[in-house]
């Protein structure tokens, strides 16, 4: 049997496969092609959309409206006939617009067009504005065409689509859908033309680095790896760009920031997607006192110019981002916050693995103070951090990057900012002793050995762009994802990535 008939008995499988509607459909659109009517056209570019054409002469009365004729194009969302016309309401991506259909007044052509229409088609209709009874402004079109025909019927329309599995998986049909879905992702476009032009306006580069990284490496998490088949080396997808950026600082570009992907191979929440958008930005001669002002610089302005003021609500918890926002240190939020009040023994090893394991707080071998002190916090104060709130002075043993506090070497010189209980922005002065650096990376080689899958791998070639010199320098990483949550107020991060990664489902052989 030839390829090609392979292929075509293959194509008519699927298509006897498909539901019957959709069967229906595509049987009329294999019609259509039989007839020379091709139901796939190319574009006919519309001169106007629903959302200029209501802005325009939405309040307008019937006879001050132009006599210009309009075309517009879009997915149709409805149809109402009654017998010498029919009206037609057209989704074109802007918003939703009515057209008049006055069979009358079509052509034979157009006629033929318009009795072949189905909601889900996209159409082209062009003609003059005006008025119905009930006052509403439509097109009324002496042009109608079919550009596209859909074949699967869109979701019943009173119902919508409220499945969460398929509105994430069907991306595509959540948008035509539910209108809402689009209001957050313009949300989320306002978010990152906002941050960009906030750090271009304050003289930062923005810079592009490496996705594939020859090591394990930039934060402790566990990545993903894959096999370059030309080099038949490993390779990790990028868990943070935290390291290449800094050897650009090292180079002399001493304001750089860099707004993309990071992939991290760990569970899958409300608040975690193995695949997110991260800022992170680095300035030379700068502390990371500096970056907290500009962090709430940042988002003050940013929730300011989203919402037209400080305020917002999220899960029915009004959050306040007007400035300034509260500051503390690890060890006294765990005081303030927590079961744990005997500041003493904050630093007590032993006492800390026992208040642990009193409290039901999971804990592992070999962990130091700072180990226990980073776990308590974790367990028992997040959750209590609903305000904006920068939680500073981790330890050294849970901030390996980071660089130590000169009058507590215990400590390091960081902040994190906590919002409803979640973490969404870490920053701190960065280490630039090349040994201090070094004993770091053979501690967490240590722990790698010892089964720690998060713990960072040795990069001798960013000691080395140390001892080239690292001027004192403040970096800060932002999730943009659960920003945009809080923003947009909506419960899951897979609300605001427009393909969340899914299961796949099972595919069919034909």
């Amino acid at each position: 049997m030839e390829t090609s008939d392979i292929i075509k008995a293959r194509v008519e499988n699927y298509l006897n496969s498909l539901p019957a509607q959709a069967k229906e459909r595509s049987d009329a659109a294999r019609d259509l092609k039989t007839q020379g009517d091709m139901p796939y056209k190319i574009s006919k570019k519309p001169n106007a959309t629903a959302l200029v054409l209501k802005k325009a002469y939405n309040d307008m009365v019937a006879e001050s409206l132009p006599k210009d004729e309009f075309s517009i194009s879009g997915r149709i969302m409805s149809m109402r006939d009654f017998g010498g016309g029919a009206f037609i309401v057209c989704a074109d991506g802007t918003e939703d617009f009515q057209i008049f259909v006055s069979k009358k007044e079509l052509n034979e052509a157009d006629l033929k067009t318009y009795a072949i229409l189905q909601v889900g088609d996209i159409v082209y209709g062009r003609g003059h504005l005006f008025r119905t009874k009930t006052n509403v402004l439509s097109l009324k079109v002496s042009e109608l065409s079919l550009m596209t025909k859909s074949i699967r019927p869109l979701p019943e329309k009173y119902h919508g689509l409220s499945d969460h599995e398929i509105r994430y998986r069907k991306r595509y049909l959540d948008l035509i859908m539910n209108k809402d879905v689009r209001r957050v992702f313009e949300i989320r476009s306002k978010t990152t033309s906002f941050i960009r032009q906030f750090f271009l306006n304050r003289e930062y580069m923005e810079v592009e680095t490496p996705m594939l990284h020859s090591i394990q490496g930039g934060t402790t998490a566990r990545p993903f790896k894959t096999h370059h088949n030309a080099l038949d080396i490993p390779l990790y997808l990028r868990i943070a760009p935290e390291l290449h950026l800094k050897r650009l600082v090292v180079g002399g570009m001493n304001r750089v920031f860099e707004l993309n992907r990071n992939f991290r191979n760990e569970g899958i929440s409300l608040k975690h997607n193995p695949e997110f958008t991260l800022l992170e930005f680095y300035e030379a001669n700068a502390t990371f006192q500096d970056l907290q002002k500009m962090v709430e610089e940042l988002l003050s302005s940013l929730v300011n110019t989203i919402h037209g003021q400080y305020d917002l609500n999220y899960s029915g918890q009004a959050i306040s981002f007007n400035p300034p926002f509260k500051s503390m240190s690890m060890e006294n939020a765990i005081l303030e916050f927590s079961n744990f009040k005997d500041k003493s023994k904050l630093r007590d090893a032993e006492y800390l693995s026992q208040y642990c394991a009193d409290h039901h707080i999971q804990r592992q071998k070999g962990w130091s103070a700072g180990d226990f002190i980073n776990a308590i916090f974790e367990h028992e104060v997040e959750a209590k951090l609903i305000q904006p709130t920068f939680i500073t002075h981790q330890p050294v043993a849970v901030s390996p990057l980071a660089r130590r506090n000169d009058q507590d070497p215990f400590v390091v010189d960081r902040f994190e900012l906590f919002i409803f209980g979640r973490e969404v922005s870490n920053a701190f002065n960065e280490l630039n002793d090349p040994v201090d650096q070094l004993s770091r990376f053979f501690e967490q080689d240590e722990r790698k050995k010892q089964g720690d899958l998060e713990a960072c791998e040795v990069d001798y070639d960013y000691i080395e762009a140390l001892e080239i010199g690292l001027p004192p320098t403040a970096g800060c990483g932002i999730g943009i994802d659960r920003l945009v949550m809080f923003l947009a107020d909506v419960p899951s991060i897979r609300d605001v990535i427009l393909f969340p990664l899914l299961k796949p489902e099972a595919q069919p052989e034909y």
